[in-house]
């Protein structure tokens, strides 16, 4: 286990590193002066020179990697020049929110998966498999963002049962505020999610250790979800995890065009 630790580890550090290179060199190759766009086109050369100066882009690369590295180890990530601030206080302003967010869509995405799988699974080839298969075909054509508006105009606008937006003040608004975006993030995966599932526990069903389960006189509702599911939700939960890992990533693009105007602008 130590060895197997071991070997992660170092695997995440170097995934760490290219990482950190391939985003030094992205944002070199990216069209467009950071300093010219701050100080406008109109700017006269000696002052773009001077504000590249001192942020030390007129510093040959390496040197400015270095620097880049260093900062990072420091948890120095920069200040950001349109909101005034730096931008480790922009991230941690948002990234309860959004940790929030992500463990909502996965916790919707597992409550909403499970059961219509094992529903399918328990009744393959019958009508209630058929109306699974049905919704999740049909969930893969439909967009997500236009499920979030369904959503808002339904729970928001005309009920009234859930805010449309914002974060609300307390644990409670706060729980009413993930429902809609955690839901929504929720419906770009859960027909994959029912897909991959349902297949995996109808492999199961069919395992010694399901017999042997069911001749001990467990009920069958129970032998689906606290043992078939169970087993079945190993490659299930790795898409789910991916899929929180693509909402983070988008979040992250988010954030960057508002730190970077270059990517805002290009």
């Amino acid at each position: 286990m130590k060895r197997y630790a071991a070997r992660r580890i170092v695997s995440a550090v170097l995934v760490a590193l290219g990482v950190t290179v391939a985003t030094f060199l992205l944002l070199h190759v990216e069209p467009g002066d950071p300093a010219r766009l701050v100080l406008g086109q109109h700017a006269p050369a000696s002052a773009v020179a001077a504000l590249r100066h001192e942020w030390g882009l007129d510093a040959s690369l390496p040197n400015q990697f270095g620097r880049f590295v260093s900062s990072l180890a420091r948890g120095d990530l920069g200040h950001s020049y349109v909101n005034q601030v730096s931008a480790t206080t922009l991230i941690g302003q948002r990234v309860g929110v959004t940790a929030a967010l992500v463990g909502a869509a996965i916790l919707f995405a597992v409550l909403i998966t499970v059961p219509l799988a094992a529903v399918a699974a328990a009744r393959k080839d019958r009508a209630p498999d058929h109306v699974v298969r049905a919704l999740s075909v049909t969930g893969l054509g439909m967009p997500a963002f236009w499920f979030g508006i369904v959503l808002i105009e339904i729970f928001a606008l005309r009920l009234h049962a859930l805010p449309v937006g914002g974060w609300g003040s307390g644990l409670g608004r706060h729980l009413q505020a993930l429902v809609l975006p955690g839901l929504t993030a929720s419906f770009a995966i859960v027909p994959i999610l029912v897909r991959s599932l349902r297949v995996g526990m109808i492999e199961m069903l069919d395992a010694d250790f399901v017999a042997t389960v069911r001749a001990k006189g467990i009920g069958e509702l129970r032998v689906l979800l606290a043992h078939v599911a169970r087993n079945a939700l190993i490659p299930t939960v790795t898409l789910v995890l991916a899929a929180g890992v693509v909402l983070v990533n988008l979040l992250t693009d988010l954030l960057a065009a508002t730190l970077d105007p270059r990517i805002r602008l290009g």
